[in-house]
């Protein structure tokens, strides 16, 4: 039995099936190319210019009916009150396990968004700028620990989050290097007042209570308008992974720079026990403790099937 079942009985949320969710976009064009799709996907994942017309393409129209419902509040609201007040970015919440394809999902949606008049200007963050600098990580003992919610500096985030949705002209985020696996002390990413912006990680919902002592009640998802949990069984997504470690062999890992050089030159079946052992003793108790118990707080779930196709939709009825 699967460790990371479906949703199959949860009344909060509408399931649709991969057809009836599919017709929900039949009458839109994907504004996007085959080799645009080619350039966003992520390693070892099957997304194409189907999958994006009968999945990505109605997930993208029903946010747009939300940002356009988001800004005819905050017009009417300001006429309210007599106030005039720029727009207020309409932020995105992605989350889900290592290796599910969250940031090929964030990457799509912010390509598709781009592509609507009413949000000419998306951005994407990911969490990973926050996490502590390695130096930090060790200091604290919690190297082995990189990716869980202790590991991120919480309160920089929410500062990041709330100075957006405050409407400032110009935040800017850490900047991480997969390559380096470490933070870029020199190097920053500039949100400028967007329409949209995106932020994908983790653990961008996880409630207050695991935020730990330094922050306040407040939870990054306070600051969400829509959140999306991206969902798959654990034993898909640990093959995912070992697939993914297998194939950086021969690109990422053979960088002279790379930190996981050493693992360039494993053998197929080296690397294989090198990976599990990775995602037995990291990710998957990750995912198991914290990230998981976080996808019911989604507003939209995007199920995947062992091929890493998006089998069912489950959207929040309220």
């Amino acid at each position: 039995m699967s460790t990371a079942p479906y949703f199959s009985s949860d009344d909060r949320f509408m399931h649709l099936d991969r057809s009836r969710w599919s017709h929900l976009a039949d009458e839109i064009a994907v504004p996007l190319s085959a080799e645009e799709i080619e350039s966003l996907r992520g390693l070892g994942e099957t997304v194409d210019l189907e999958e994006v017309q009968r999945i990505y393409l109605p997930v993208s129209r029903l946010l747009n009916l939300y940002v356009t419902a988001a800004s005819s509040l905050n017009h009417m609201t300001n006429d309210f009150l007599h106030v005039s007040q720029r727009r207020v970015p309409f932020i995105i919440g992605v989350a889900g396990s290592v290796a599910v394809g969250k940031s090929t999902t964030a990457r799509i949606l912010q390509a598709l968004l781009s592509r609507w008049p009413s949000t000419p200007k998306v951005q994407l963050v990911t969490t990973d700028g926050f996490l502590y600098p390695n130096a930090e990580l060790q200091r604290r003992g919690i190297m082995h620990r990189k990716g869980f919610p202790e590991s991120y500096d919480r309160r920089a985030l929410l500062n990041f989050v709330s100075q957006v949705k405050s409407g400032a002209e110009r935040v800017v985020a850490p900047k991480y290097s997969h390559l380096y696996y470490d933070i870029m002390p020199d190097e920053h990413i500039e949100v400028t007042a967007p329409d949209v912006l995106i932020l994908e990680g983790l653990n961008v919902l996880a409630p207050s209570q695991a935020e730990g002592p330094e922050t306040s009640d407040l939870t990054l998802s306070d600051f969400f308008d829509f959140s999306i949990y991206v969902d798959a069984r654990t034993e898909d997504i640990e093959r995912w992974y070992v697939n993914r470690f297998l194939t950086l062999r021969s690109s990422a890992f053979a960088n002279p720079e790379s930190y996981f050089k050493r693992y360039a030159e494993l053998s197929d079946e080296q690397a294989v026990e090198v990976a599990t052992g990775i995602w037995k003793s990291v990710n998957e108790p990750n995912l198991l403790q914290n990230v998981l118990p976080t996808r019911a707080r989604a507003h939209l779930i995007l199920q995947k099937g062992p091929e890493h196709t998006v089998e069912q939709v489950l959207l929040r009825k309220n």
